[in-house]
Order: C-alpha cells, then structure tokens, then sequence
C-alpha cells in the first residue's frame, strides 16, 4: 500500500459529471485528522496516482493511498458538514469520476466538485422506460437552477426539467439509470447538489461590476434601469 503525506494535497482539478463506475465503500473511518475513506474501485485506477483528485458522489476528494483494486481518501470537515458522504457506510455504492484531461471529451458540463448543498428525493415517477426524480432543494438555492440547465446530483452531470418554489425535477433515461446510483437511493434519501457555477458568476459580476463612468450607477451594480438607459 502506498501512502501520500498532507504536505502534497494541494491541487485543482475539474471534472465532466460523466460517472465512470460505480464503486464500493469499504470504510468510513476516523484517524488522527478527521476521516478516510476507503473504496473499491476499478476503472478510475486506471492511470491515477497519489496526490490525483477523484469525484465522490459529486465531492473532488484527494487520493491518499492506493492498493490493487482500492483507494483511500480523507474527509475534511467542510466536506462533512456540507455533504452527505458522512451517511455511507461499508457497501454503500458512489458514482465514481476521475478528474478531467486536456484531452478529456466534455460530455456533461462544468464540475467542480464542490458540493454547494444537499437536496433530499421527494419522488420517483415512472414514464415508460423513463424515471423522473423530484428533488427538494433549499429556496435560497434554487435562483441558481434554471430548467434546460445544468445540474449535479452526486456527480452526475444531469439537465434539470422543470423549477418550482422548493424543488426542482430531472429526467433519467434508460441507459444513464443503470449507469449511475441515483434510481437506487429511496424518498428521503440525501443527495449531493452542485449548481452550475456559471449562475454564481454571473450574479457575482451584476451585484458588484461597478466600471469607473459616470454612466455607471454608484450602488446597487447593474439595474435594469441602467441597461435601459444605455441602450440595452
């Protein structure tokens, strides 16, 4: 077994929300620091090396160790707070991503594997081959979920359907539920969310871009009333 001192951890990395396997927990144990967790896995080990970042059920986790068939990685307590892999226990299974190349194909969108919150099932509904899955998710959160859009639930990169007040649906087909944990997980169940972060951003420039013109309102960021009076 080879092991990975917390001096080498620092790294970024992305990921597509394409789950490449499903794997096994085989521990979620306590250690001088926090947690490690310990998973069974196959393909994600394929090229992956000490100190490499793999996507948790939607979480950007380190690898610490490595064995044949294995890898181990630490849970920090911001992870533990905000997400729900504190709920696995040994069999329990989590979609698995290896982070993503320069060369990798985009097929899903922008992760980053940072869990904004957790959601919790509300319903499974049949529609011939189809499953539809409705999710309560926090009011505040829900500005960032837009239907057509992007988002994440337990790393699986998924396009939400509709919106609503304190949840919002998604559509699975027959291929991606066998592919993925989702339609396995019961009502009630928790469930790992990450918005698209391009929502963020956006709010971000429209409440604080304030360029130097007198044009440019002096508090409050871009109003509807400034874009009007600009032409736009």
């Amino acid at each position: 077994m080879i092991f990975l001192s917390e001096e080498k951890l620092t790294h970024k990395a992305m990921f597509t929300g394409i789950v490449e396997e499903i794997g096994t927990i085989t521990r979620l144990s306590r250690n001088d620091r926090g947690y490690d967790l310990g998973i069974n896995a196959k393909v994600v080990l394929g090229g992956t090396k000490l100190g490499d970042s793999i996507c948790v059920n939607g979480v950007c986790l380190t690898v610490t160790q490595l064995w044949d068939g294995g890898f181990t990685a630490g849970v920090s307590p911001e992870t533990r707070d905000v997400t729900n892999l504190m709920d696995l226990k040994a069999g329990s299974r989590v979609n698995l991503e290896r982070s993503a190349t320069p060369t990798t194909r985009l097929g899903g969108h922008y992760v980053q594997g940072h869990v904004d919150n957790v959601g919790t099932i509300a319903q499974f509904r049949r529609d011939d081959d189809a499953l539809w899955v409705t999710i309560n998710f926090p009011a505040d959160m829900l500005r960032y979920v837009v239907p057509k859009g992007y988002i994440t639930l337990d790393g699986t990169s998924l396009t939400v359907v509709d919106v609503y007040e304190n949840s919002f649906t998604v559509q699975l087909v027959a291929y991606t539920q066998t592919e993925i944990i989702l339609p396995s997980k019961k009502v009630g169940d928790k469930i790992n969310v990450e918005v698209d972060v391009l929502g963020k951003y956006v709010e971000k420039m429209l409440g604080y871009y304030q360029p130097e013109s007198q044009n440019t309102p002096k508090s409050g960021g871009i109003t509807a009333e400034f874009l009007a009076k600009n032409g736009y």
